[in-house]
């Protein structure tokens, strides 16, 4: 009956999640689905299937987590229970009145699969991390469309920086965010420097250097790269400074850098309590900018929402020690199915799963599911973080607690009136200007740019963008390794991405885009033509805009064209382009440092295939993997191999 999900659970669940039991259920193996008979969306037939109702048969009256796969064996829903064999099976009680949701998702199953655990919070954290890597299409996933600037602690090294990120990992490092905008965050990371003095340098810090570098001099750096000029200790110190100040506990600081200034006059250092007063004077200062807006004290997270139909409108408001510190949107355009307490719940469970900071108390305009439950859950993920503590979750009814939750519903009904009222009738007028710009036959409601990437040739990549109804798609995103092209030659690697992009999509009878931009000039708007002449299609919008000089050329169209700056057109060309070529130099830089990582590790006896990817999954990097200890590297390798390593890299 025990058998290894690898396609659900991740090699740390594996490795070090022993208490999961992984079962398929009786029924042998899963269907061919090469054989499998056209899905009828009834659930009567659903349920007289044999191998589906033996697995019914033998569910077991235990806690755990049940994945519903669909006609295609892929996971399309996750959940906990309390008990698989009842939960489960009430799915398929024909005699029950089930929601809408529930209704269509027993129309989609075609296969389960489930996990046992030891209770029912195991279920709910397994839970969470199977929805966040599988990501299924009827669990409500938690994504908004931009990538937000966090900050990022890098707690995991020996000695951290303070860097802007909009990635979050889980590597160990601390994040604070999203920070909105995005000058707060730049300006937040300029205060950090001036005033708390990490590095900012990527050298490995072991205290060898001879002299410290520039940023010593100008006060800007604690320059622990220098034996004698500053301990691991005194840096530490910093670090955890640095924190408060990130976490919004301002007064907490000023408190132990009042101490501390008091303590250095004392031993007559005045100037290092002037280096702690200045410090004071500047905490105070943004003290008294930020606009209390709850009468207590506590770290507060507040979640409401809006809706009209399937879109919603999800707001969360941030505040430490009772000031407002952030907020952050998210938007559903397509929900088919609504139910606001699993809804909340789901939001809570994914945002949660990640975030960098769990506050004392979660307010909600409305009660969710296994509301105890998520407090538990909470409560111990902070727990873990060595920060002993009970999170509540309330639904406020009255007083200022609920003043506040009515507050960010409205905010979140006007973020839900300017995203789906007013920019979407904006974007629609933008687009009929490009239309009118471009002297294009059809309103470009989808939009296909293309981009290369490479460095004399080497690892040659390129990247598709997708802009659907003036918004970047990207589940629509492509990426492409260049096979046929040696050198750095643009034209001929746009001739080859493009030929296979419309040829594949001819093959499957798929529809073609509105307008084809191209990152580029006249030669790569050529070579995307010659591409589609081949293919027989000429009569698909294509435009290319070239760089520095930002001048577009339309194919067919004499001569060039030239939009103003202020042009709102112009900026729309411009976000297209400048993401396919982001997405293009993303994705070159991991192939770069793939190639890199496979060179260096090539040549030390003992790291095959199989290590180098483990390794790899783990590390991210051979920077990483030279920056880890040989105790770091020995679950991965093994201690004798750890060792090679670690000699190798460090030589």
């Amino acid at each position: 009956m025990v058998c290894c999900l690898s396609s659900v659970l991740s090699p740390q669940h594996s490795v070090l999640s022993p208490f999961f039991l992984v079962v398929r259920g009786a029924g042998g193996r899963p269907h061919d689905s090469t054989t499998t008979r056209p899905h009828d969306c009834t659930a009567h037939h659903w349920y007289n299937r044999s191998v589906l109702e033996e697995k019914l048969d033998t569910l077991p009256d235990k806690p755990g987590v049940y994945l519903f796969k669909g006609p295609s064996r892929e996971v399309i829903y996750i959940g906990k229970a309390k008990s698989l064999k009842h939960r489960v099976r009430s799915y398929f009680q024909l005699s029950r009145n089930l929601d809408e949701k529930t209704e269509i998702l027993r129309d989609h199953i075609q296969d389960l699969d489930y996990i046992i655990t030891d209770n029912e919070l195991e279920a709910l954290c397994l839970e969470s991390n199977l929805v966040k890597k599988q990501q299924p299409k009827f669990n409500v996933r938690l994504k908004d469309d931009k990538a937000f600037l966090h900050i990022k602690v890098t707690v995991n090294e020996p000695y951290p920086q303070v860097l802007l990120t909009r990635r979050v990992l889980e590597d160990g490092a601390l994040y604070f965010g999203p920070v909105l905008p995005a000058s707060l965050a730049r300006n937040t990371i300029k205060i950090i420097n001036r005033h708390f003095l990490l590095r900012t340098c990527t050298l490995d810090i072991d205290g060898d250097l001879d002299r410290p570098c520039l940023e010593y001099h100008i006060k800007r750096c604690l320059a622990p790269c220098v034996r004698g000029l500053c301990t691991q200790e005194e840096y530490a110190q910093a670090v955890k400074d640095v924190i408060l100040f990130l976490e919004g506990k301002n007064e907490k600081l000023i408190r132990s850098l009042t101490q501390k200034m008091v303590q250095a006059s004392e031993k007559q250092h005045y100037e290092a309590a002037a280096f702690h007063r200045d410090r004071i004077g500047m905490l105070r200062d943004l003290t008294q900018r930020q606009k209390a807006i709850q009468g207590g004290k506590d770290d507060v997270d507040v979640f409401a929402y809006y809706r009209e139909g399937p879109r919603v409108a999800l707001q969360l408001f941030t505040l430490r020690a009772g000031k407002m510190v952030g907020k952050r949107e998210f938007y559903w355009e397509d929900l088919g199915f609504f139910q606001p307490a699993q809804f909340l719940r789901d939001a809570l469970q994914q945002y949660y799963l990640t975030a960098g900071f769990i506050p004392r108390q979660i307010y909600l305009s409305v009660a969710i599911e296994d509301q105890a439950l998520m407090s538990q859950w909470l409560s111990q993920k902070l727990q873990e973080q060595g920060k002993g503590r009970r999170v509540r979750i309330l639904v406020p009814q009255r007083g200022k607690k609920h003043d506040l939750v009515l507050l960010v519903e409205k905010n979140a009904k006007n973020a839900f009136e300017i995203r789906f009222k007013i920019l979407k009738s904006q974007r629609q007028k933008l687009l009929e200007d490009l239309q009118v710009a471009l002297d294009l036959p059809e309103i470009p409601r989808w939009i296909e740019a293309f981009d290369v990437s490479n460095i004399q040739g080497a690892e040659g990549v390129a990247a598709l963008v997708v802009c659907e109804k003036g918004v970047m798609k990207r589940s629509q995103y492509r990426r492409f390794k260049i096979k046929t092209v040696q050198g750095p030659d643009d034209c001929r690697s746009i001739y080859e991405v493009v030929h296979r992009r419309y040829r594949r999509r001819l093959a499957d009878q798929a529809s073609l885009p509105d307008l084809i931009l191209i990152d580029g000039g006249k030669g790569q708007l050529h070579s995307a033509y010659q591409a589609l002449s081949k293919l027989g299609i000429e009569d698909v919008p294509l435009a290319s805009i070239a760089k520095r000089e930002e001048i577009l050329f339309v194919q067919g169209q004499e001569g060039s064209l030239v939009l103003p700056r202020t042009s709102l057109v112009l900026h729309l060309i411009q976000e297209i382009r400048d993401e396919a070529h982001r997405f293009a130099v993303t994705y070159h830089r991991k192939r770069r440092s793939l190639r890199d990582f496979h060179s260096e590790l090539d040549q030390i006896a003992g790291i095959g295939e199989k290590r180098k990817k483990r390794l790899l999954r783990n590390f991210g990097s051979v920077a990483q993997i030279r920056r880890a200890s040989v105790e770091e590297l020995v679950p991965f390798v093994g201690e004798k191999l750890a060792r090679e390593v670690k000699k190798k890299l460090t030589a």
